[in-house]
């Protein structure tokens, strides 16, 4: 009966049906939002989603059947029995929030979508590198903050009265959203010369810190993909191995035979 189940839920097939499902309630619980749609057909959208729901929630108890403990070591499997843990639970009173989070089932795509793990999977392996990246923009950002507060506190403080402010005005600025119109010109007509702190900032912080954390993502994706191909390299030579050594055992029977 396991073998069976766990055939089961080994197939393209069955993976692709899963897909489907949640493509489809993810579907659902976008048109659950319009209060028209929910007027007109919103219990045939709730009997779908709880359908959709169920199935989920028979696919994790198929694995935990076949898996049993070991269905834990999977980070993926603990993270398709967490959404569906936390659909589960109830969405009336305090928790209606936990009602909002629902669509949080779309994730499972990542999950059994190959492509899509292997870009989650690489951003995850980055993270270590990333750090330092992100420790060189803090100090960039603190230094950078300091200096705008010092230069430019009194005459808009709306923009850079505290470091606070500071901070939070470079980060518009790094993310080139209305920096020149919105912040910069109006601040280089009181002191022309402020350019030449607001291109360099820019300069380091959105084209060459950036550029680092993207380069560090895109390289360990290339990892993982790398890893992935050896593994299913060596996987084709074993079994390639074994179905020779199998062949050379029925040899040397007949041979012993005549």
């Amino acid at each position: 009966m396991i073998k069976q189940i766990h055939s089961l839920i080994s197939t393209r097939a069955f993976g692709n049906f899963i897909l489907v499902v949640i493509l489809v309630n993810a579907v659902v619980l976008g048109l659950q939002t319009s209060k028209e749609l929910m007027a007109r057909t919103g219990p045939v959208l709730d009997l779908i989603d709880n359908i959709c729901l169920g199935i989920f929630t028979i696919e994790i108890a198929l694995k935990l059947i076949v898996h049993r403990h070991r269905f834990f070591l999977s980070g993926w499997n603990n993270f398709d029995f967490v959404i569906v843990g936390i659909s589960l639970l109830p969405g009336a009173g305090g928790l209606s929030v936990l009602r909002a989070m629902r669509i949080m089932r779309v994730l499972r795509v990542v999950s059994v979508a190959p492509s899509l793990r292997r870009v989650v999977e690489g951003f995850i392996s980055a993270l270590p590198g990333m750090m330092s990246v992100f420790v060189l923009m803090a100090l960039i950002f603190y230094i950078a903050g300091v200096m705008a507060t010092k230069l430019f506190g009194e005459a808009f403080p709306e923009w850079f009265g505290t470091l606070g402010e500071s901070l939070y005005s470079l980060f518009q600025i790094m993310t080139l959203e209305s920096w020149s119109m919105g912040i910069v010109r109006p601040v280089m007509e009181v002191q022309p010369y402020a350019w030449v702190f607001f291109v360099p900032f820019i300069m380091i912080t959105t084209f060459a810190v950036v550029n680092l954390v993207v380069g560090l993502i895109v390289t360990s994706m290339e990892g993982e993909h790398e890893a992935e191909d050896n593994k299913a390299t060596d996987d084709y030579r074993d079994d390639v191995m074994a179905k020779l050594d199998a062949l050379a055992i029925k040899v040397d029977s007949l041979s012993a035979k005549k």
